[in-house]
């Protein structure tokens, strides 16, 4: 069972996580991009693509750390530090991009410009190492049993 929990676990991670990470780094460009155009419907529709990916694969990030619970309790791994900071630089990360990344984006597509661009992609470069050092959390695991 406990595999069947961890492909569950990096599947998430890759299939949710990753699409938000790429359309949230893409996001500033697109709307710097779109403002150079004049706002033409394409590049608009562009923007809010990038927009509702990121929302809709927020949501879906959550069954990261639901299979993530499981796996770390299935492995009898619940108290190990490194998992210990994996799990608040995970909290961490979702709170970057619940209080930050997504409500500057919606700013932006509401047209407030008040520096948000640069902002945001500030922001979401923080997200985005969050998640880089827990990937490496997981992988590295200090005191792992692997010998690796």
């Amino acid at each position: 069972m406990t595999k069947v929990l961890l492909s569950l676990h990096v599947l998430a991670a890759i299939v949710a996580v990753g699409p938000v990470t790429v359309a949230a780094s893409m996001f500033p460009a697109a709307v710097r991009r779109a403002h150079a155009a004049g706002a033409d419907a394409a590049s608009v529709a562009s923007v809010r693509l990038l927009h509702r990916i990121c929302r809709v694969y927020a949501v879906l990030g959550l069954a990261v750390p639901v299979f993530g619970f499981a796996t770390a309790s299935s492995l009898g791994v619940l108290t190990d530090a490194w998992l210990i900071v994996s799990i608040g630089l995970t909290a961490l990360a979702a709170g970057v991009l619940a209080l930050a990344v997504l409500p500057g984006q919606e700013r932006l597509l509401n047209g407030v410009d008040d520096g948000t661009t640069a902002r945001l992609g500030m922001v979401t470069g923080v997200f985005n190492l969050l998640w880089a050092v827990v990937t490496v959390l997981m992988i590295v695991r200090p005191g792992s049993t692997t010998g690796v």
